[in-house]
């Protein structure tokens, strides 16, 4: 059974909170961030334009700390990001 685009962005939403809360996350869930950001992007019936706009850059930051050399620095550079994502999806649901 697959995920809606609504569990997608519930699962992208946890996954950045706890980034965020905890400012330290796995390899793991950054490839998993690149994932659902790629396949909601591919299902294209999303209408929030905000969240549209937002998922490059949430890709960027799965990619970036996929490559990191230290990723909790790379998660807590990204604080006030990670907020406002956090944010932007919850108002989303």
């Amino acid at each position: 059974m697959s995920l809606t685009v609504e569990d997608q962005l519930r699962v992208l939403h946890d996954l950045l909170s706890e980034h965020r809360e905890e400012c330290c996350g796995r390899i793991s869930e950054c490839q998993q961030i690149k994932r659902i950001v790629q396949s909601v992007m591919a299902n294209e019936s999303i209408d929030d334009q905000q969240i549209l706009q937002l998922l490059p850059e949430i890709y960027n930051y799965g990619r970036q700390g996929e490559l990191a050399q230290n990723l909790d620095e790379h998660i807590t550079s990204n604080q006030a990001n990670l907020q406002n994502w956090v944010d932007s999806i919850q108002l989303s649901d």
